[in-house]
Protein backbone atom coordinates (compact mmCIF):
# COMPACT_ATOMS: atom_id res chain seq x y z
CA UNK A 1 0.00 0.00 0.00
CA UNK A 2 1.89 3.77 -1.05
CA UNK A 3 0.19 6.72 0.68
CA UNK A 4 -0.54 9.61 -1.32
CA UNK A 5 1.98 12.03 -1.38
CA UNK A 6 1.33 15.19 0.41
CA UNK A 7 3.91 17.53 1.63
CA UNK A 8 4.15 17.73 5.48
CA UNK A 9 3.60 21.04 5.62
CA UNK A 10 0.16 20.54 4.72
CA UNK A 11 -0.40 17.85 6.51
CA UNK A 12 0.65 20.09 9.61
CA UNK A 13 -1.58 22.72 8.70
CA UNK A 14 -4.56 20.30 9.41
CA UNK A 15 -2.83 19.56 12.37
CA UNK A 16 -2.62 16.40 11.96
CA UNK A 17 -0.16 13.45 13.09
CA UNK A 18 2.52 13.04 10.59
CA UNK A 19 4.00 9.31 10.68
CA UNK A 20 7.68 9.58 9.50
CA UNK A 21 10.48 6.75 9.24
CA UNK A 22 14.59 7.89 9.49
CA UNK A 23 16.68 6.14 7.10
CA UNK A 24 20.80 6.58 6.89
CA UNK A 25 23.35 3.78 8.38
CA UNK A 26 21.49 1.47 5.34
CA UNK A 27 20.87 4.07 3.06
CA UNK A 28 19.05 2.19 -0.26
CA UNK A 29 16.67 3.31 -2.23
CA UNK A 30 15.07 -0.29 -1.78
CA UNK A 31 14.88 0.51 1.71
CA UNK A 32 12.79 3.55 0.98
CA UNK A 33 10.54 1.82 -0.98
CA UNK A 34 9.68 -0.99 1.07
CA UNK A 35 8.99 1.78 4.23
CA UNK A 36 6.53 3.49 1.51
CA UNK A 37 4.88 -0.03 0.36
CA UNK A 38 4.34 -1.18 3.66
CA UNK A 39 1.92 2.00 4.24
CA UNK A 40 1.75 3.62 7.59
CA UNK A 41 4.07 6.49 6.91
CA UNK A 42 4.23 9.89 5.60
CA UNK A 43 7.45 10.74 5.37
CA UNK A 44 10.85 9.99 5.49
CA UNK A 45 13.71 11.82 7.03
CA UNK A 46 17.57 11.46 5.97
CA UNK A 47 20.17 10.90 8.64
CA UNK A 48 22.88 13.17 6.81
CA UNK A 49 24.07 13.79 10.89
CA UNK A 50 25.49 10.75 12.10
CA UNK A 51 25.58 9.00 8.77
CA UNK A 52 27.71 11.33 6.19
CA UNK A 53 25.21 10.62 3.10
CA UNK A 54 26.61 11.71 -0.34
CA UNK A 55 24.35 13.86 -2.82
CA UNK A 56 23.17 11.19 -5.29
CA UNK A 57 22.65 8.94 -2.22
CA UNK A 58 20.04 11.61 -1.29
CA UNK A 59 19.06 12.19 -4.64
CA UNK A 60 18.35 8.48 -5.23
CA UNK A 61 16.94 8.28 -1.93
CA UNK A 62 14.37 11.54 -2.30
CA UNK A 63 13.58 10.03 -5.41
CA UNK A 64 12.59 6.35 -4.69
CA UNK A 65 10.68 8.46 -1.60
CA UNK A 66 8.40 10.59 -3.76
CA UNK A 67 7.59 7.07 -5.92
CA UNK A 68 5.80 5.58 -3.16
CA UNK A 69 4.41 8.75 -1.38
CA UNK A 70 6.42 10.14 1.04
CA UNK A 71 7.49 13.53 1.47
CA UNK A 72 11.39 13.74 2.63
CA UNK A 73 13.12 16.37 4.96
CA UNK A 74 17.51 16.01 6.21
CA UNK A 75 18.57 15.99 9.17
CA UNK A 76 22.09 17.85 9.03
CA UNK A 77 24.51 18.95 11.37
CA UNK A 78 24.01 23.11 11.16
CA UNK A 79 27.88 23.65 10.03
CA UNK A 80 27.65 24.34 6.57
CA UNK A 81 25.35 26.78 4.66
CA UNK A 82 26.09 25.44 1.40
CA UNK A 83 24.87 21.58 2.97
CA UNK A 84 21.90 22.95 3.52
CA UNK A 85 21.31 24.31 -0.29
CA UNK A 86 22.50 21.05 -1.19
CA UNK A 87 19.90 18.83 0.40
CA UNK A 88 17.17 21.17 -0.76
CA UNK A 89 18.70 21.02 -4.59
CA UNK A 90 18.97 16.76 -4.07
CA UNK A 91 15.07 16.79 -3.96
CA UNK A 92 14.61 16.92 0.06
CA UNK A 93 11.13 18.73 0.90
CA UNK A 94 13.03 20.14 3.79
CA UNK A 95 16.01 20.39 6.20
CA UNK A 96 15.97 20.05 9.85
CA UNK A 97 19.10 21.16 11.87
CA UNK A 98 20.48 19.29 14.43
CA UNK A 99 23.00 20.41 17.87
CA UNK A 100 21.20 23.40 18.25
CA UNK A 101 22.60 25.80 21.33
CA UNK A 102 20.59 28.91 20.58
CA UNK A 103 17.70 31.13 18.91
CA UNK A 104 20.79 32.79 17.17
CA UNK A 105 22.11 29.25 15.91
CA UNK A 106 18.79 28.53 14.64
CA UNK A 107 18.07 32.29 13.13
CA UNK A 108 21.15 31.71 10.97
CA UNK A 109 19.72 27.66 9.45
CA UNK A 110 16.82 29.17 8.93
CA UNK A 111 18.52 32.23 6.45
CA UNK A 112 20.49 29.59 5.32
CA UNK A 113 17.13 27.54 3.93
CA UNK A 114 15.57 30.87 2.53
CA UNK A 115 15.94 32.97 0.19
CA UNK A 116 15.74 36.62 -0.19
CA UNK A 117 14.20 38.34 1.88
CA UNK A 118 14.27 36.29 4.62
CA UNK A 119 17.05 34.75 3.92
CA UNK A 120 20.54 34.38 2.02
CA UNK A 121 20.28 31.17 0.24
CA UNK A 122 22.40 31.06 -2.66
CA UNK A 123 21.05 31.02 -5.92
CA UNK A 124 20.90 28.31 -8.25
CA UNK A 125 17.59 26.98 -9.91
CA UNK A 126 19.36 23.75 -11.92
CA UNK A 127 18.99 21.68 -9.25
CA UNK A 128 15.47 19.00 -8.56
CA UNK A 129 13.57 21.71 -6.50
CA UNK A 130 13.52 24.26 -9.15
CA UNK A 131 12.78 21.20 -11.94
CA UNK A 132 16.11 21.46 -13.34
CA UNK A 133 15.77 25.15 -14.31
CA UNK A 134 12.49 24.96 -15.92
CA UNK A 135 10.97 27.14 -13.05
CA UNK A 136 11.83 30.84 -13.77
CA UNK A 137 14.45 32.48 -10.63
CA UNK A 138 11.67 34.58 -9.09
CA UNK A 139 9.18 32.16 -9.35
CA UNK A 140 11.37 29.00 -7.49
CA UNK A 141 12.88 32.03 -4.96
CA UNK A 142 9.42 32.40 -4.09
CA UNK A 143 7.88 28.98 -4.02
CA UNK A 144 11.08 27.59 -2.12
CA UNK A 145 10.09 30.24 0.54
CA UNK A 146 6.77 29.43 0.54
CA UNK A 147 7.32 25.28 0.55
CA UNK A 148 10.34 24.46 2.10
CA UNK A 149 9.68 22.92 5.41
CA UNK A 150 12.35 23.85 8.29
CA UNK A 151 12.90 22.12 11.45
CA UNK A 152 15.33 22.85 14.50
CA UNK A 153 15.78 20.13 16.99
CA UNK A 154 15.61 20.75 20.63
CA UNK A 155 17.82 18.63 22.44
CA UNK A 156 20.53 20.82 24.31
CA UNK A 157 20.30 22.46 26.95
CA UNK A 158 20.47 25.73 25.53
CA UNK A 159 17.70 24.77 23.04
CA UNK A 160 15.68 23.94 25.44
CA UNK A 161 16.41 27.37 27.59
CA UNK A 162 16.14 29.36 24.06
CA UNK A 163 12.96 26.94 22.86
CA UNK A 164 10.42 29.87 23.11
CA UNK A 165 13.02 32.68 21.28
CA UNK A 166 13.14 29.43 18.57
CA UNK A 167 9.52 28.54 17.98
CA UNK A 168 8.68 32.53 17.75
CA UNK A 169 11.29 32.92 14.74
CA UNK A 170 9.43 33.14 11.27
CA UNK A 171 10.36 30.33 8.64
CA UNK A 172 10.67 27.69 11.45
CA UNK A 173 7.75 25.21 10.71
CA UNK A 174 8.46 22.50 13.68
CA UNK A 175 10.43 22.02 17.09
CA UNK A 176 11.90 18.58 16.96
CA UNK A 177 12.62 16.88 20.16
CA UNK A 178 15.55 13.95 20.21
CA UNK A 179 15.09 12.04 23.26
CA UNK A 180 18.12 10.77 23.79
CA UNK A 181 20.72 13.63 23.48
CA UNK A 182 17.84 15.22 25.70
CA UNK A 183 17.85 12.96 28.32
CA UNK A 184 21.81 12.75 28.24
CA UNK A 185 21.88 16.64 28.36
CA UNK A 186 19.42 16.47 30.91
CA UNK A 187 21.76 14.32 33.04
CA UNK A 188 19.69 11.20 33.12
CA UNK A 189 20.69 8.95 29.73
CA UNK A 190 17.88 6.55 28.68
CA UNK A 191 15.54 7.81 31.44
CA UNK A 192 12.79 9.10 29.11
CA UNK A 193 9.89 9.41 31.64
CA UNK A 194 12.52 11.18 34.32
CA UNK A 195 10.68 14.48 35.66
CA UNK A 196 13.25 16.26 33.75
CA UNK A 197 12.53 15.17 30.64
CA UNK A 198 8.91 15.75 30.91
CA UNK A 199 9.40 19.12 31.94
CA UNK A 200 11.40 19.79 28.92
CA UNK A 201 8.70 18.23 26.82
CA UNK A 202 6.23 20.09 28.57
CA UNK A 203 8.17 23.36 27.77
CA UNK A 204 8.35 23.08 23.98
CA UNK A 205 4.44 21.94 23.92
CA UNK A 206 3.89 25.53 25.54
CA UNK A 207 6.29 27.51 23.24
CA UNK A 208 5.04 26.05 20.04
CA UNK A 209 1.19 26.37 21.30
CA UNK A 210 2.14 30.33 22.29
CA UNK A 211 3.83 31.18 18.67
CA UNK A 212 1.71 28.31 16.64
CA UNK A 213 4.07 26.19 15.66
CA UNK A 214 3.82 22.24 15.58
CA UNK A 215 6.41 19.80 17.32
CA UNK A 216 8.13 16.41 16.85
CA UNK A 217 10.13 14.02 18.47
CA UNK A 218 11.53 10.77 17.56
CA UNK A 219 9.56 8.23 20.45
CA UNK A 220 11.45 4.81 21.55
CA UNK A 221 8.31 3.21 22.59
CA UNK A 222 4.20 3.14 22.38
CA UNK A 223 3.94 4.13 26.11
CA UNK A 224 6.70 7.47 25.16
CA UNK A 225 4.51 7.99 21.37
CA UNK A 226 1.25 8.01 23.49
CA UNK A 227 2.76 10.92 26.73
CA UNK A 228 3.98 12.78 23.37
CA UNK A 229 1.11 12.74 21.28
CA UNK A 230 -1.35 13.49 24.70
CA UNK A 231 1.12 16.91 25.08
CA UNK A 232 0.50 17.76 21.33
CA UNK A 233 3.27 15.72 19.24
CA UNK A 234 2.01 15.80 15.49
CA UNK A 235 5.25 14.67 13.46
CA UNK A 236 6.01 11.02 15.40
CA UNK A 237 9.47 8.92 14.26
CA UNK A 238 8.92 5.39 15.86
CA UNK A 239 11.30 3.73 13.58
CA UNK A 240 14.61 3.91 11.67
CA UNK A 241 16.49 1.48 9.09
CA UNK A 242 18.38 0.11 12.17
CA UNK A 243 15.45 -0.81 14.21
CA UNK A 244 13.55 -2.28 11.73
CA UNK A 245 15.86 -4.72 10.70
CA UNK A 246 16.95 -5.69 14.56
CA UNK A 247 12.59 -5.79 14.97
CA UNK A 248 12.62 -8.18 12.24
CA UNK A 249 15.61 -10.50 13.26
CA UNK A 250 14.16 -10.74 17.05
CA UNK A 251 10.87 -11.81 15.40
CA UNK A 252 12.51 -14.51 13.42
CA UNK A 253 14.47 -16.06 16.48
CA UNK A 254 11.54 -15.53 18.47
CA UNK A 255 9.46 -17.29 15.66
CA UNK A 256 12.07 -19.71 15.00
CA UNK A 257 13.66 -20.28 18.37
CA UNK A 258 14.00 -23.57 18.70
CA UNK A 259 16.40 -23.95 15.65
CA UNK A 260 18.02 -20.78 16.21
CA UNK A 261 21.87 -21.31 17.91
CA UNK A 262 23.04 -18.46 20.23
Amino acid sequence: MTTTFEPIKSRLARNEIVMSAAVGRVMHHNVVQMIGLAGGFHALWFDHEHCGLTIEQLEVGTLAARAVGLDTFVRIPPTDYALVTRCLEAGGGGVMAAQIFSAAQAEEFVRWAKFMPRGARGLNNGGWDAQFGRIPPAEFCAKANRETFVAIQVETLGSVEECDAIAAIDGVDLLFIGPVDLSQSLGVTGEFFHPKCIAAIDRVAAACAKHGKHWGAVTVNLEHCDLLVSKGCRLITPTNDVRLINSGLQAFQSQFAKYVTK
